[in-house]
């Protein structure tokens, strides 16, 4: 065999080796939930892939940890979560961890823009999410705050710094963070400086993604703020109240939400209360989700010119990598074009 070749087939063999041990070297990440498991997807890319714990179409509200999960939270090295306020099952997994991870809470990430839960009138009272079996005590309830400003209510809360993990109390704040894209490059910058840190060797090819990643929601934020122009001024219902962050950037109209969480059905007056909004409200549209039976939507819609869809606010119904988080914003900025954007 020529020398030449001896040497780039060496070359060739020393180079995969290297990238093979700093796959080896990479951390050991576990990730809660399919939205932020992509975006940390997106800064691993090339190093390593994490773990995910809730999948296929389960939910955070009520997910029931695995034997599975639990080792792999016990052999993680970092452990990325929203919060409390979201994935309650976990906190006492997290408190109980006698291993070596760094657990990192993205409520807490800096440049996060929070916002607090909507109650009252067509929103429908809060309790803790994770609160699994409890009754709402607002269940129906009659509000005195049809018409209440919520942009008002919003101003006077504590926003970003102040709403911060010293200066609120969990669950005080909608948790559904990554459904605005600037919040979607908050998360991602904290990701990528905690496993820069946890992993310097790999440092260099983190911020590389995050420059990339960042670039990609840039175009993302564009493309989403065209496809919603069109019916930015059409009021719609949503089966829970999840979705504000979306609606707070691209200036999008909830009139109101059925429900707290997909898993509690609301009572008979609630669904009379949410069709009467409807018919006064002009909703054209009233959405429901993948693991919720479209059949409450259609006795909400009986009798009014709304028409029915689906958002998917968790990407129950995607496949989780990099590519989740795109898809998950794209299908919510279309489900709302396609069915606000239909002649009555």
């Amino acid at each position: 065999m020529p020398k030449a070749v001896r040497t780039l087939l060496l070359s060739t063999a020393l180079f995969a080796a290297g990238a093979a041990a700093a796959r080896a070297e990479a951390p050991n990440v576990v990730v809660s939930i399919k939205p932020i498991h992509s975006l940390v997807s997106a800064i691993m890319q090339g190093v390593g892939e994490p773990s995910l714990i809730v999948e296929g179409a389960a939910s955070p509200h009520t997910y029931s940890l695995k034997p599975s999960n639990a080792a792999a939270l016990q052999d993680a090295d970092v452990i990325f979560w929203v919060g409390h306020g979201l994935e309650a099952f976990l906190e006492k997994p997290l408190e109980s961890l006698s291993g070596k991870a760094t657990v990192v809470e993205l409520e807490d990430a800096p440049g996060l823009e929070k916002l607090p839960f909507r109650e009252g009138g067509p929103f429908e009272a809060h309790t803790h999410e994770g609160e699994e079996g409890h009754d709402h005590a607002h269940e129906g309830h009659s509000h005195d705050t049809d018409g209440h400003d919520h942009a008002k209510e919003a101003e006077g809360h504590g926003h970003g710094e102040e709403a911060g993990h010293e200066g609120h109390e969990h669950g005080e704040f909608d948790m559904h963070l990554w459904l605005s894209p600037e919040n979607a490059r908050a998360i991602a910058a904290e990701a990528a400086k905690v496993l820069a840190e946890k992993d310097p060797a790999n440092a260099e090819a983190y911020n590389k993604n995050l420059a990339g990643l960042n670039d990609k929601l840039a175009a993302l934020d564009k493309e989403l703020a065209e496809t919603v122009a069109p019916i930015k001024d059409k009021p719609f219902i949503v089966f829970h109240d999840a979705y504000q962050y979306f609606e707070h950037h691209y200036g999008v109209l909830a009139a109101g939400s059925i429900t707290v969480s997909p898993e509690t059905l609301p009572g008979a007056e609630r669904l009379t209360q949410i069709r009467d909004k409807v018919r006064t409200l002009g909703a054209t549209c009233v959405f429901a989700e993948p693991q919720f039976e479209p059949k409450l939507v259609n006795v909400v819609i009986e009798g009014t010119p709304a028409k029915s869809g689906t958002l998917d606010p968790e990407a129950a119904t995607l496949d989780p990598g990099p590519d989740l988080y795109f898809t998950l914003m794209k299908s919510i900025a279309t489900s709302l074009r396609d069915c606000l954007g239909k002649d009555g």
